[in-house]
């Protein structure tokens, strides 16, 4: 892994303009909508959207959003990307850990769900290798996927 260590920060207004910047592979926009249209849904929906731009040492490399409903208690996956040219040098398996640490801590946690679309390119494996397992069921066209916690 080259850039520095990976976190998650908050996205500011200072900090927006470069996290609407990156972007899939053309060959993968079919299977994650645009930061800008996730920013937009996550204002939408304030009470169950956490989301936060993913950095390696300085450099903002990706994008992470969860659904997050304590009252049931359900918690999912909304959209992870990392940008094309920052792909395969480990941002996102790092990313995602952080990510499944920090859903370890919210009230009632027992798995993290996530929706993939079927097709060649889908970051299905990808989450198998991180241990998630289709569950079988299909959500909007999306097959899910469960990590028990």
């Amino acid at each position: 892994m080259s850039g520095g260590e990976v976190t998650l920060r908050e996205i500011t207004r200072e900090t927006l303009g470069p996290i609407l910047r990156l972007k899939v592979a053309p060959s993968q926009e079919g299977f994650v909508a645009s930061n800008a249209v996730s920013i937009a849904q996550a204002h939408f929906h304030p009470e169950t959207a956490w989301f936060r731009g993913i950095y390696a040492g300085d450099e903002p490399v990706g994008f992470v959003m969860l659904d997050i409903d304590t009252a049931k208690p359900e918690y999912g996956l909304w959209r992870l990307m990392i940008d094309e040219r920052q792909q395969g040098k480990g941002y996102g398996r790092q990313a995602l850990q952080q990510v499944i640490e920090h859903v370890r801590t919210l009230p009632g946690a027992t798995e993290l769900l996530l929706g993939v679309v079927p097709g060649e390119g889908s970051p299905g494996p990808f989450y198998q290798g991180l241990g998630f397992n289709f569950t079988g069921e299909v959500d909007h066209g999306e097959h899910v996927m469960r990590l028990a916690l």
